[in-house]
């Protein structure tokens, strides 16, 4: 049965109007779902009964199934969550002095095939819908209500390529974002890509407010297709022209997400390469240690190397953070809590 939340606002319109509905059932609809959270269509109160069946018959309503949820001490939620179908996917909440953020997960599995990601611990099954994208989002919130929190950022960037998504992942942020949705500012909201040039391209068509970040990780390809794949379909310069296309359109500012590899991405010469590649840009580089996953032998730059690199990096112009770390005592790593689960379900 299809999921109520796999609607955007204008196609609830358009389905109450297919349906012999009012365009005003489609905004008590949304209200409810989104501003009250109700799971249960008989408590829309103010919508008829007649309509209420209509739903009940054709559309699933509720949050996900929570299968486990690990605390870390500097308050970062990770979920492993339950999916109709019996899948099991990821979100993590991280609490920041600017708000709580929430990172999503766009589908079952991932094929990128990332060397020191856990995500790719697991191959792709299949896509999230939006409506399974727009319920993790609902059930962190719901868990956070009663501490009277609210949810304030998104970035899509757990497990699985967005832009290979594509369609379901805007669906799900014109969700969100939208005024009677959860109302989510555009520019609260980030979607982070390892370099898909034709989907960068695609979204430069939206024009939207959304922020664009891009899974840099090496400054070369010699490096790059050592540790991203991907890099081997769309090399650094065909990424370059994408982005430039990118901004080109949409004179918005690009943030590079860039993983501290010990010995591997961290050499004096990596920031001038690194360097030299931001030169044509407004970028802001996010620099993160790396969360230790154990199968792929990686290890994080030291913090003293890392600070070296972040100040060679800052000496030279460009803008960056080194992005604090987070939830390290628990599992962390993305597609890590999903591994180890499906791996123990595997043993039993």
């Amino acid at each position: 049965m299809k999921s109520i939340y796999d609607f955007s606002y204008d196609q609830l319109i358009e389905m109450c109007l297919a349906n012999d509905f009012k365009k005003y059932n489609a905004n008590q609809i949304f209200s409810w779902l989104y501003r009250k959270r109700v799971t249960d269509y008989d408590k829309m109160t103010d919508i008829s009964k007649n309509l209420r069946q209509f739903l009940k018959e054709n559309y699933s309503i509720g949050t996900l199934e929570t299968l486990q949820l690990q605390i870390s001490k500097d308050s970062t939620r990770k979920y492993l969550f339950r999916l109709a179908d019996g899948s099991s996917i990821e979100a993590v909440l991280m609490h920041y002095d600017y708000g709580n953020c929430i990172c999503v997960t766009t589908q079952v599995g991932c094929n990128m095939g990332c060397t020191f990601c856990a995500s790719g611990l697991l191959k792709k099954q299949r896509d999230l819908t939006s409506g399974e994208m727009v319920q993790q989002v609902l059930t962190v919130q719901k868990d956070i209500d009663q501490s009277d929190k609210r949810i304030s950022h998104i970035v899509v960037m757990g497990t699985g390529e967005p832009f290979d998504n594509y369609d379901n992942v805007i669906n799900f942020l014109n969700t969100v974002n939208h005024d009677l949705g959860l109302g989510i500012g555009a520019r609260h909201i980030t979607i982070s890509t390892c370099g898909l040039a034709e989907g960068i391209r695609r979204f430069a068509q939206e024009k939207t407010q959304y922020n664009l970040a891009i899974s840099l990780h090496a400054p070369n390809n010699e490096i790059r297709n050592q540790i991203m794949p991907i890099n081997k379909a769309y090399p650094i310069e065909k990424l370059m022209e994408a982005l430039k296309y990118y901004t080109s359109i949409n004179n918005r500012r690009l943030s590079f997400e860039y993983i501290l590899l010990q010995g591997v991405n961290d050499t004096d010469s990596c920031v001038d390469q690194l360097v030299e590649l931001t030169r044509d840009f407004d970028v802001y580089v996010n620099l993160i240690p790396y969360n230790r996953v154990d199968e792929k032998g990686y290890v994080s730059t030291d913090y003293k190397s890392a600070m070296a690199f972040y100040d060679r990096l800052m000496r030279k112009n460009v803008r960056c953070t080194l992005r604090q770390k987070m939830g390290d005592d628990i599992d962390a790593a993305c597609g890590q809590l999903r591994s180890k689960y499906e791996r123990e379900k595997i043993n039993e």
